[in-house]
């Protein structure tokens, strides 16, 4: 081999690697974006359900 093809051999290893490496963080950043909403939507829930809901007796009968 030459000397520009063991150079183009090395510029494909680290454009391979870039490109795994890009992969990997778009995954996780696909996860870590659905575990996302699904907090959110817990977190919303409950909210809601502390809206409806009272958390003692006292509250629930306007009674102090």
């Amino acid at each position: 081999m030459t000397a520009g093809q063991y150079v183009a051999a090395a510029y494909g290893a680290v454009f391979v690697f870039v490109l795994v490496y890009v992969a990997i963080i778009g995954a996780k950043l696909v996860r870590l974006q659905r575990e996302t909403a699904e907090l959110l939507e817990i977190a919303r829930g409950r909210d809601a359900a502390a809206r409806r809901e009272p958390t003692s007796s006292v509250e629930a009968t306007g009674e102090a």
